[in-house]
């Protein structure tokens, strides 16, 4: 049943609170509610071209890779992410700009106005909004991130010109599926006939390219139709068709992050949006920089805090890659987790690389949130001899951290959103 909207919301968090409660289920997949209601709003195209970005990992840093060179070749882009860490507003871009509330509110109520009895969830008032703005700022290119999944997700209702699906690994499996095949066909949901879709991995699983071959995609993967050569202060790629770019290294740390950028440049290479040399042109400067905080970003400090939004064993494994390619001291982990999440499996992906963890209760901030002690189970099933503290939220136990950790050693916080958020709000006080 929808609540009656008895006081009509006024301001930005006014709306937000009513959207939380106007659908009965948080996620709710399918496209039938939200096509209904944009269709209702006109359907209007969003932009010149646009460019859907899926996977399990590495989207957020695929669509700044994206948006930075799209940027750099003079094209006026918008970009939808989720989720935010700071302000809502995070979400929608354009033109390089975080959209502002009054614009937010107006959408919002374009939608309200239009959903008549359709019932909508948060996220779908989310990418309702971001389609609305979309459509009303002149785009040459809209650059659209998955929330969840990839077939049934509502960005799923705008036919993109190209698709990337950056990687495939377990994450949210009760509602994708328990395995990488049945993710991976999931994922492939978003891609269209005729049109190129990137794939990022190289050994991606099977059903991934089942489901795109079967829906007729142009099909490029990472180590066979494109790749990278690194150097050491550079690195170059390599496309079947004899193109070549040399390029700056990613100003984003992770060595992960050479394969988000070479996917976001066969998107690119594959729409012909520019000619070779320009667009060795506006990757290099799309290396510099891509906005796409919480991924390995260093606060300062010393001890050094780095934080990231890896929450899941992929991201662990990344996270794991890093810290081997980083000599360094002791490593303090500030680590809270949701409970859909592996959090065994990330704890094992980083192993003996964590000196001491500082486990955080989020049980207070969501109520998907794990408590501290139930981190604590988990960590002495999987390291037995892991030292570990634990502490009612992200704030103690980076306070922690800090009274722990000596000159010259690491402070890496992860394993939520909701981790990097109060980590970031903590470093701008």
């Amino acid at each position: 049943m929808i609540p009656e909207l008895r006081v009509k919301p006024t301001t930005l968090a006014e709306w937000l609170d009513y959207q939380q409660r106007v659908h009965a289920l948080g996620v709710d997949l399918g496209l039938d509610r939200v096509r209904a209601v944009w269709q209702r709003m006109g359907a209007p195209e969003i932009a010149r071209r646009v460019i859907t970005v899926g996977g399990t990992n590495g989207k957020g840093s695929t669509v700044a890779f994206l948006e930075a060179m799209l940027a750099a070749a003079g094209q006026r882009v918008g970009s939808y992410t989720s989720p935010h860490l700071l302000r809502y507003n995070e979400r929608v871009r354009i033109a390089g700009l975080d959209v502002d509330d009054i614009d937010l509110i107006e959408s919002f109520e374009r939608i309200e106005l239009a959903r008549g009895d359709i019932s909508l969830t948060y996220f779908e008032f989310g990418t309702l909004a971001a389609l609305d703005l979309f459509a009303r700022a002149d785009l040459d290119t809209a650059v659209l991130e998955v929330g969840l999944g990839g077939r049934l997700d509502a960005v799923n209702i705008i036919d993109a010109n190209a698709v990337i699906i950056t990687t495939v690994d377990l994450d949210h499996v009760e509602w994708l599926g328990p395995d990488r095949d049945g993710i991976g066909r999931e994922k492939a949901g978003i891609a269209r006939r005729d049109r190129p879709a990137i794939v990022g991995e190289s050994e991606p699983p099977k059903g991934l390219l089942d489901v795109l071959a079967e829906r007729g995609a142009h099909i490029e993967r990472a180590g066979h139709d494109f790749y990278v050569e690194r150097e050491v202060h550079r690195w170059r790629w390599h496309h079947r068709d004899g193109t070549v770019l040399t390029l700056p290294a990613p100003e984003l740390a992770a060595p992960v992050q050479y394969a988000n950028a070479s996917s976001a440049i066969a998107a690119l290479h594959a729409l012909q949006a520019v000619n070779p040399v320009e667009l060795e042109r506006i990757a290099s400067v799309g290396m510099h920089f891509p906005r796409a905080p919480a991924r390995l970003q260093s606060l300062g400090g010393d001890p050094a805090l780095i934080v990231d939004v890896g929450h899941n064993p992929q991201a662990a494994r990344a996270l794991a890659d890093w810290l081997d390619a980083q000599p360094g001291g002791r490593v303090h982990a500030v680590y809270g987790a949701l409970s859909d999440k592996d959090v065994g499996g990330v704890m094992a992906a980083l192993g003996s690389r964590i000196t001491h963890w500082h486990l955080a209760s989020l049980d207070q901030d969501t109520p998907r949130g794990l408590s501290a002690s139930v981190l604590a189970g988990v960590l002495h099933q999987v390291l037995p001899r892991a030292g570990f503290d634990t502490h009612d939220n992200v704030p103690k136990a980076l306070a922690a951290a800090r009274a722990s950790a000596r000159h010259g050693e690491r402070i890496l916080a992860f394993g939520s959103f909701f981790v990097a958020s109060a980590v970031l709000v903590d470093a701008s006080t």
